[in-house]
């Protein structure tokens, strides 16, 4: 409930570009450096390449018009992300 109410009250904060810049900018230093300590821990190439992936795909969305493209590109992005960090979950176990 409490996150709800902070989200409800950052909204306008949340259309502002820079909101999404920042994000990405930490979504690329966390996923390297979770995808990288993973690689180098089991050296499997797979989640580091589909993490990559998901990165990728989030930042070709900034590069996208505001729409329905923008946010398939990057929710698709995060699912991938999320996939490359799962994938490396497992493969540490």
């Amino acid at each position: 409930m409490f996150l709800l109410t902070i989200l409800a009250s950052a909204g306008g904060a949340l259309l502002n570009p820079m909101i999404h810049e920042v994000g990405l900018v930490l979504a690329i230093l966390l996923g390297v450096l979770a995808l990288g300590k993973g690689f180098r821990a089991h050296g499997l190439f797979l989640p580091a390449f589909v993490g990559a992936l998901g990165i990728g795909m989030m930042g070709g969305a900034l590069t996208l018009p505001h729409g329905s493209m923008e946010i398939a590109w990057t929710v698709i992005g995060v699912v991938l992300l999320g996939l490359g960090h799962l994938l490396n979950h497992r493969a540490r176990v």
